[in-house]
């Protein structure tokens, strides 16, 4: 009993984390119907800046703070400059060049940093427990603590603010929404802006939670939240968090705890398959 609550836990941490990774994704779908497979690279840049940072000035929070300002800037920069010119294009084209712009930066990252694995020895300023005779690391109890906060942060933009109305009034249909007077183009810039900097804490959650950073770190991550947002439902926010959970849980309870012989990174394409054929729209989307 102790080793599946050990497994179920770390299987909520590593979902925490898919969750982390897929908001930017499904937010940036949502409003510009692009697969922003680049949110990977951003999230990969976002855990080199916070060691640069950390390295520096010894200090977590600054670390944090700049990885997000940076990523924001970046994200900026990607929306501005590269997709903003293609939306004329089919939408393949935004996409091949977003693709593009991922295998760009971890070339670019193997250049400036070298090829090797980087260590992200930080102390989270969270505390162990024990439950049911398992012990609960600092590190796991700082991936469900900062998941969570961003998570309630995230809704009550979303839901009680006018940023989040203009959000989800151009996501809806963002010509009618520039015609009653929402500057479009600024509520995509913030989403980006959002995203990317949500994007930063995870990739230095995933450095500290598994203490390396290396240059593909988000080739992975890269075709799984693609996966995710699927299965969660195409622009539902809500729908990829729950599919993120639930894939963390999966992976850790059939690979780990149960044994079943299938690649860990597959369950994710399994998932995506069962729900195109069974349920179109995702787990929370409409149809």
């Amino acid at each position: 009993m102790a080793l599946f609550l050990e497994q179920l836990l770390n299987g909520l941490a590593t979902g925490s984390i898919y969750a982390l990774v897929t908001l930017g994704l499904a937010l940036v779908y949502g409003i510009m119907r692009i697969l922003h497979v680049a949110h990977a690279a951003v999230y990969t840049i976002g855990a080199y800046v916070g060691l640069l940072f950390f390295n520096l000035t010894g200090s977590l929070l600054l670390a944090v703070l700049g990885s997000m300002a940076v990523c924001a800037l970046v994200g900026v920069a990607i929306e501005r400059f590269v997709y903003f010119p293609l939306l004329k294009y089919p939408p393949f084209v935004p996409l091949i060049a977003s693709i593009a712009i991922l295998l760009s930066v971890e070339e670019l990252c193997r250049l400036i940093a070298g090829p090797q694995i980087l260590t992200f020895n930080a102390k989270l300023p969270f505390p162990d427990f024990h439950l049911s005779g398992v012990t609960v690391t600092s590190t796991i109890t700082a991936v469900y603590c900062i998941t969570a906060a961003v998570l309630l942060l995230l809704w009550f933009i979303t839901t009680k603010t006018e940023l989040g109305l203009a959000m989800r009034a151009a996501s809806q249909d963002m010509a009618v929404a520039d015609a009653m007077g929402i500057n479009s183009h600024l509520i995509v810039s913030v989403t980006f802006v959002i995203g990317s900097a949500i994007a930063a804490v995870a990739g230095i959650l995933v450095g500290i939670y598994f203490n390396q950073v290396y240059p593909t770190m988000g080739a992975i991550p890269a075709y799984k939240t693609l996966a995710l947002i699927v299965v969660g439902g195409l622009g539902s926010v809500p729908g990829a968090v729950v599919a993120s959970l639930l894939l963390g849980m999966a992976e850790t309870l059939l690979i780990g705890y149960a044994n079943i012989p299938l690649p860990r990174d597959a369950l994710a394409f399994i998932a995506m398959i069962g729900v195109l054929m069974w349920r179109s729209q995702g787990l929370l989307g409409s149809r």
